[in-house]
C-alpha cells in the first residue's frame, strides 16, 4: 500500500487509538472494543482498514482472532518521513 493510502487510514482518531492500544501486545477483537467502547461492526470496519494498509497482522487461535502490529511498515513508514526532516540551520 502507498504512502497516501497509509496516511488515509491513519487519518481517523479511532484506528490511531487501535494502534495505541495495539502497543501493548496483542489483542483479540473483544478486548479492543471493550477497550475503545464501540460496537463489534464499527471495529470490523477500522480493523478491516488498518489490516488492508498491512498495519495489523491477524493470527487465529481456536475460535479467536488476535490482532498486533505489524512494526515492519511503521518502520518504513518512518523511514520514509524522516527523508523530510534534514538539518535547518
Amino acid at each position: 500500500m502507498s504512502e497516501t493510502n497509509i496516511f488515509k487510514v491513519l487519518s481517523d482518531a479511532q484506528r490511531r487509538e487501535i494502534l495505541v492500544l495495539l502497543r501493548q501486545g496483542r489483542m483479540s477483537a473483544g478486548e479492543i472494543a471493550e477497550k475503545l467502547g464501540v460496537t463489534p461492526a464499527a471495529l470490523s470496519y477500522h480493523l478491516r482498514l488498518l489490516k488492508h494498509a498491512d498495519l495489523l497482522i491477524e493470527y487465529k487461535e481456536k475460535n479467536f482472532i488476535y490482532f498486533e502490529l505489524n512494526t515492519s511498515v511503521l518502520d518504513e513508514l518512518i523511514l520514509w518521513v524522516s527523508q523530510f526532516g534534514g538539518d535547518r540551520k
